[in-house]
């Protein structure tokens, strides 16, 4: 007996039916290896904060528990008095033709620093109620990027080729501390101890320094997935955040090639941008379109923050300070505060 022909609408439906059970058995298989989606936590530890700017916040540091300052593009400067929860506009003395991106600041005390491009330099010793711009020779390699304030009169400045200089004198004279630079960096953290970490522009490698070393040293990043940002975990050993939107941590501090396998909490299309941990040890990310993710078990599973998920902004840092102040900024005037 001959087999019927099927008509031509069965067939394209006969084709539908196929490629639906194929796609599903696709979903099925595929589903124990990428994550889309993730819980959102019952409580989030984050408080929004109105910021009256559409500037982008930078950086921000405190002169004690309740006052402090918050700089960013666009010359943006606040301040605070009441551990950060409200803040305030505040203008700085500076040429008005200028439009300066203040990038990093810093207290040891009430004496203070705040760098930014181009070529700026400040500095306070009395908590801020007034800044002296310092002048830096024309010959400085890159332009300021990071500074460290570390005790009466003294401070580190590294800058966007990886140079680091001290000062001992508040500033009148820096002193070399790496006789050669790393190179354009897109990325630059300073640890507690003095060690510091780059990236490279490109995000091809990473170049490392300790105190006293004469070079940077440069290490090739572990995967094909272009490096976005590294810092240091709690204990001192590196972690670093990829393309691709992976993390992955160094194990043993003294061995700076060696790499986990990477973590990818969720595929969202949105990469991350900073990596931090809490006061109580719970492992935070944040990135593209509110992204804001916590792990409490070393980043084996993950929750989305849900007060993050509501802001309309990339959040670029995540901050915590040893008296348990923590920040997330964001970009045009988003920024949220832990509450805890």
């Amino acid at each position: 007996m001959s087999t019927p022909r099927l008509l031509p609408p069965l067939r394209r439906l006969a084709s539908a039916l196929a490629s639906l059970v194929l796609l599903i058995g696709l979903g099925f298989g595929l589903g124990g290896c990428v994550t889309t989606g993730l819980p959102l936590t019952t409580v989030s530890p984050w408080q929004p904060v109105p910021l009256d700017t559409r500037s982008n916040p930078l950086d921000l540091a405190f002169t004690d528990a309740r006052h402090g300052f918050l700089v960013g593009s666009n010359r943006l400067i606040m301040e605070t008095d009441d551990g950060g929860a409200h803040w305030q506009e505040r203008a700085l003395d500076l040429p008005e033709d200028e439009n300066f991106r203040l990038l990093s600041i810093d207290f040891r005390g009430n004496e203070g620093w705040i760098v930014g491009q181009p070529g700026l330099l400040l500095h306070t010793d009395d908590a801020g109620q007034s800044w002296s711009r310092l002048f830096l020779d024309t010959k400085l390699p890159g332009e300021p990027y990071l500074v460290t304030a570390l005790g009466p009169q003294q401070a580190e400045l590294a800058t966007t080729v990886g140079a680091v200089y001290a000062t001992r004198d508040a500033g009148t004279n820096w002193q070399a501390l790496v006789s050669d630079a790393a190179g354009a960096v897109r990325d630059l953290r300073r640890a507690d101890d003095g060690r510091y970490v780059s990236v490279s522009s490109l995000g091809n490698f990473f170049a490392t320094w300790d105190p006293g070393q004469p070079a940077w040293q440069v290490h090739q990043r572990v995967s094909s997935q272009r490096l976005q940002s590294m810092g240091f975990q709690p204990d001192g050993a590196l972690w670093m955040v990829t393309r691709g939107a992976q993390l992955r941590f160094n194990p043993d501090l003294a061995d700076q090639e060696a790499w986990s396998k990477p973590i990818i909490p969720i595929t969202n299309g949105y990469g991350y941008l900073d990596l931090a941990w809490d006061p109580a040890g719970g492992l935070w990310t944040g990135g593209g379109s509110g992204t804001l993710l916590v792990s409490s078990d070393g980043g084996k599973s993950w929750q989305k923050d849900p007060v993050g998920a509501e802001q309309p902004s990339n959040f670029t840092r995540i901050l915590f300070s040893q008296d348990g102040k923590g920040f997330v900024l964001g970009e045009r005037g988003s920024m949220l505060r832990w509450v805890g």
